[in-house]
């Protein structure tokens, strides 16, 4: 669960995320406020991440604290839609862990997976790091949605 070397311990930019195989998304809805969102596959799972700016932050410098849980929780919803063949799921519980603070220029990126499945929910783990150092732990329980 590493950041590329390319960006790490100093201010990411647009031009070395597409060079180490992000590309920017424009999804709609509440995420693209919150971006913009960057994706990248990795293996059998889709990484997802944000790139700190002046938006981002509170009043004291820092990545704001619903930022990051914004990322956890579409990261989160992201995979249990995956896994769940692209059913709609919605969030029942997220409850997450602040362990560091990040800062503009930092390149913040979540990857999660499913703990265990039932018919209808999910339960779902995740993390958020900065250059491999946890910034953020989280369990999630998602609710598949009928179609």
């Amino acid at each position: 669960m590493s950041a590329d070397a390319s960006v790490s311990n100093s201010p990411a930019n647009e031009e070395a995320l597409l060079a180490n195989g992000w590309k920017k998304r424009s999804l709609g809805g509440f995420i693209d406020c919150a971006g913009p969102l960057w994706t990248r596959k990795e293996d059998t799972a889709w990484a997802y991440a944000i790139l700190a700016d002046d938006r981002h932050l509170n009043p004291a410098g820092m990545v704001h604290g619903g930022l990051l849980e914004t990322l956890m929780d579409h990261a989160l919803s992201a995979i249990a839609w995956e896994a769940s063949g692209r059913l709609k799921c919605v969030t029942l519980q997220l409850d997450a862990h602040f362990l560091a603070p990040a800062t503009k220029g930092m390149l913040i990126e979540a990857r999660g997976s499913v703990v265990h499945r039932t018919a209808s929910m999910l339960f779902m783990q995740g993390l958020l790091s900065v250059d491999g150092q946890p910034v953020m732990s989280a369990q999630a329980l998602m609710k598949i949605v009928a179609a």
